[in-house]
């Protein structure tokens, strides 16, 4: 039998980070992946000219190299920045709500946006300051916390961070309140909410504030062979260091030993048994705790069973075979709400009738070059806050999700002003049962567990120590202690790979 001193399940973006600061380490890496390419959600798909990307509407806090954030701070450490060929993002959002009759395009850049809110909302600017004065000591608190592996010193957060610990347990509505920030300010500050999956008096501010501070302060980047780029860069730099790598192999079974009930190793599809002390598993507890371990502690199963899933995901994909200037597009990236009232657009997102919510990206307006010369790409995004996917029948399967399709280009189109619909190429429609079935999320979640007061980015790390129960098993990818989103993933993998490798030096 093979033996490894860590293997890696999955080879999402979690799984790929935490594999090479795993072998960064000097630990020897087996990353197991059940598809025939690497990335999960980080991948790309060809539909006749055009070349879709599969998630990534914008990689935040990545910056340049004289102004790095902190995703290309780690992938300068992990080695694979270089690897990859970047563009930038033109502009932060445009923002389009109907019950308030709101449009508004914000720029990024902290200066450019407080000019530019102080534009849309007279006597906003003090507000919207201290909003970034503060995401700013949440992003540095973060980085402490991280660099010390959960294990913070609470003298340090209080003296150092003591605004980060005051406003740690409050929602984005809260501290809004707080700031004073006028309603209409509060409405275009939080139109990214919906990358989140949370409404915003439900949504910790910490990884609200988090966000935002990491997307306008240093802007957001795409790789331009989309984000399967960024995958296939880790994989040739886990090779680079010596890992070994397995596609098309599905890792079935976590073994345990019966004596701690810790790792033991890991069964393959093939019946092949790897023989491993600790897993970092880019996997869902939810299927690790469910399918893939035969005892798992009570705790586990309740703390799985007590989180909430997010949201469940809808894309769908355009090739248009006209420019965009020609369809009247002008943007990059579109948030289209009924209202900025986000716990009532929340609950009109439970169901399919009601929903039309979408985040809609135009990658032209951000690279011309992405899709044949005359031809404009385009993906929408919305999710569905409860399982009502599961309501509908085979028989309506179709009609269902091509109905949806047809009220996402007519919404578009209403709110924009562009006309797409007789230029459409190439359609591509992901559901919910898409996702189920390709990335083995149940009810077809794609942002992990919701973010909730007792259950945010706050309380996660600083539970990290407690939660770890079971004996070489952690956890990456966006259910793991950092949430949802690319930039999440990422810094998890970080924190779970660099756990894995003390877990092993303590060994001895």
């Amino acid at each position: 039998m093979k033996k490894y001193d860590a293997v890696v399940i999955g080879a999402g973006n979690g799984g790929l980070v935490a594999a090479v600061r795993l072998l960064q380490g000097g630990a020897k890496v087996l990353l197991v992946e059940q598809h025939n390419l690497p990335g999960g959600f980080a991948t790309s798909f060809r539909r006749g000219r055009f070349e879709f990307e599969a998630s990534l509407h914008e990689l935040n806090d990545f910056g340049t190299k004289d102004n790095a954030g902190d995703v290309r701070v780690l992938f300068d450490e992990l080695g694979v920045t270089d690897k990859i060929d970047w563009l930038e993002i033109p502009e932060a959002y445009r923002v389009i709500s109907r019950e308030e009759k709101l449009d508004a395009v914000m720029p990024f850049g902290v200066e450019e946006f407080i000019n530019k809110m102080e534009h849309y909302v007279p006597g906003s600017r003090d507000s919207v300051v201290k909003f970034f004065d503060l995401a700013e000591e949440i992003r540095l608190a973060q980085a402490y916390s991280s660099a010390v592996n959960g294990k913070t010193d609470s003298s340090v957060m209080v003296s150092k961070y003591g605004n980060f610990v005051r406003c740690g347990s409050y929602s984005v509505n809260e501290v809004l309140k707080t700031l004073k920030m006028p309603k209409k300010a509060v409405d275009i500050m939080n139109a990214y909410w919906c990358y989140l999956g949370a409404h915003c008096d439900d949504l910790s501010f910490v990884h609200y504030a988090s966000m935002v501070n990491r997307y306008i302060k240093r802007g957001a980047s795409m790789p331009k062979s989309r984000s399967h780029e960024i995958s296939l860069a880790f994989i040739e730099r886990i090779r680079e260091l010596g890992g070994d790598v397995l596609f098309n192999t599905e890792a079935v079974k976590i073994l345990t030993d019966e004596k701690d009930g810790g790792v033991s190793g890991v069964l393959l599809d093939d019946g092949t048994e790897i023989v491993t002390r600790h897993v970092v598993a880019n996997v869902m507890p939810h299927v690790v705790f469910g399918r893939m371990m035969d005892k798992v502690p009570l705790d586990e199963i309740k703390a799985a069973n007590t989180r909430k899933f997010a949201g469940r995901g809808y894309t769908m994909f355009l090739g248009l075979n006209k420019s965009a200037d020609e369809l009247g597009i002008e943007n990059h990236n579109y948030f289209l709400y009924d209202t900025m009232d986000t716990v009532k657009q929340y609950e009109m997102m439970k169901k399919i009738k009601d929903n039309s919510v979408q985040a809609t990206v135009c990658l032209n307006r951000a690279y011309p070059e992405c899709s044949p010369e005359g031809t404009t790409m385009m993906y929408f995004t919305t999710l569905f806050m409860e399982d009502d996917w599961a309501n509908v029948t085979p028989r309506d399967y179709v009609k269902t999700k091509e109905s949806v399709a047809s009220r996402m280009i007519d919404r578009f189109e209403q709110d924009t002003g562009a006309r797409i619909r007789d230029s459409i190429e190439e359609i591509s429609i992901a559901t919910p049962m898409t996702y189920a079935r390709y990335c083995g999320h149940p009810e077809g979640v794609i942002y992990g567990y919701e973010s909730q007061y007792w259950d945010g980015l706050m309380p996660r790390l600083q539970m990290m120590a407690e939660d770890h129960k079971i004996r070489g098993l952690r956890f990456a990818g966006g259910h793991a202690m950092r949430l949802s989103g690319y930039s999440s993933a990422y810094f998890s993998g970080d924190i779970s790979g660099r756990q894995t490798v003390g877990d092993i030096k303590r060994e001895g």
